[in-house]
């Protein structure tokens, strides 16, 4: 315990010496929380959207208006199709909403239609748009069915729809857990890496090579103070979550600070593991990003859907640590304490944890080869 502790000492210090390793630490997750969590949204927002009103009846019009005073469009009205498809065509706007001549007409038979077109080079947000419009024209029909209006096709069944774990439809309840997991496996992997393989080219560990510590112990000292400082990010983390983004936390507190330090143990020793392997720093800072960030992106489920993704991929995925953490976070954040899904990903997490320091312990050994 002596030996750790003077290792742990030295690395403090060492550590606090080193504003890059602060600055990745603390300042990085501060600035990666802020510009991914305001600047990445999947809510679409002020959409250009095309409003030919061909019918000028009061029902129509009154249609019209539910676009207008909607906060998710900015409409141009129109009253002819060749113009908006110009606009279309020009990148000018979005989506073209088209009242035909004979709302009004049909309205009252029954079968009144509006016709949505929009611009589908991004499927993504072209599928948000289209949602929208049928909301702002579902709105429209709820409130001519309060103010006493039956149409004669009316029918008697209504739908009415619930979100769960996300009621206010927000993606930030979505995204801010996982910018966590990104943010987690960066401190993690990135500030051990770096500073093991650091080590290696400056030529300190031969220093220690001939002192009675053992390898573990070496692994273990660095282990410790970049242990804390991760815990240190999470805190700046969960606290950006909660008071900035408003992403409510509806699980115990203790179960998220206990799964985040199981990642940041797996996280931990792929920095390890990777940087006693390299020796370098230019290569084990590149082949982190390519281990451990980029799959955290594409493959843990924070930005796409796994089951949209080929068979083949998403059996990768599943030896993908971020994947787990994902899941737990989103659990925890937005559903609660729900055990089914909680102990089965910890424990995956805890093998990988236990796997990966048994071997970064084997392939850490104190000769210079």
């Amino acid at each position: 315990m002596r030996r750790i502790t003077a290792l742990v000492r030295k690395e403090t210090y060492q550590l606090f010496r080193d504003p890059s390793s602060i600055a990745i630490g603390i300042a990085m997750p501060l600035l990666l929380i802020l510009l991914f969590g305001y600047a990445l949204s999947l809510d679409v927002n002020n959409v250009p959207v095309a409003v030919v009103l061909e019918d000028p009846s009061p029902e129509a019009t009154e249609l019209a208006a539910s676009f207008t005073l909607s906060p998710y469009f900015d409409p141009t009205l129109l009253t002819a199709m060749p113009r908006a498809q110009e606009l279309v065509l020009e990148q000018k706007v979005d989506a073209i909403v088209r009242i035909r001549p004979d709302f009004a007409h049909r309205l009252n038979q029954g079968d009144a239609e509006v016709q949505i077109l929009v611009y589908g080079s991004d499927a993504n947000r072209a599928r948000i748009i289209e949602a929208y419009a049928r909301g702002a024209i579902a709105q429209w029909a709820s409130r001519r069915a309060m103010e006493g209006h039956r149409e004669p096709a009316a029918g008697a069944a209504v739908v009415e729809s619930r979100l769960w774990f996300n009621e206010a439809d927000d993606s930030h309840y979505f995204l801010v857990p996982g910018l966590i997991v990104l943010i987690m496996t960066l401190i993690g992997a990135l500030l051990t890496a770096l500073v093991m393989a650091r080590e290696w080219e400056r030529g300190t560990l031969e220093a220690l090579f001939v002192t009675p510590v053992r390898a573990g112990e070496i692994l273990m000292a660095k282990m410790i103070p970049y242990f804390a400082l991760g815990m240190v990010g999470l805190a700046l983390c969960i606290l950006a979550a909660k008071f900035l983004f408003e992403v409510p936390i509806r699980g115990s507190i203790s179960i998220l600070v206990a799964v985040s330090m199981l990642y940041l143990l797996v996280a931990l020793s792929i920095g390890l593991l990777i940087s006693s392997v390299t020796k370098s720093q230019f290569v084990s800072s590149m082949a982190t990003l390519l281990i451990t960030f980029l799959p955290a992106l594409f493959l843990s489920g924070f930005l796409f859907d796994l089951r949209s993704m080929p068979a083949a991929v998403r059996i990768i995925s599943y030896a993908l640590p971020a994947r787990y953490y994902v899941t737990l976070l989103q659990t925890v954040f937005l559903a609660g304490d729900i055990w089914g899904v909680i102990l089965p990903n910890a424990v995956v997490l805890l093998g990988m944890a236990a796997g990966l320091l048994a071997l970064t312990r084997a392939v850490a050994t104190k000769k210079l080869s």
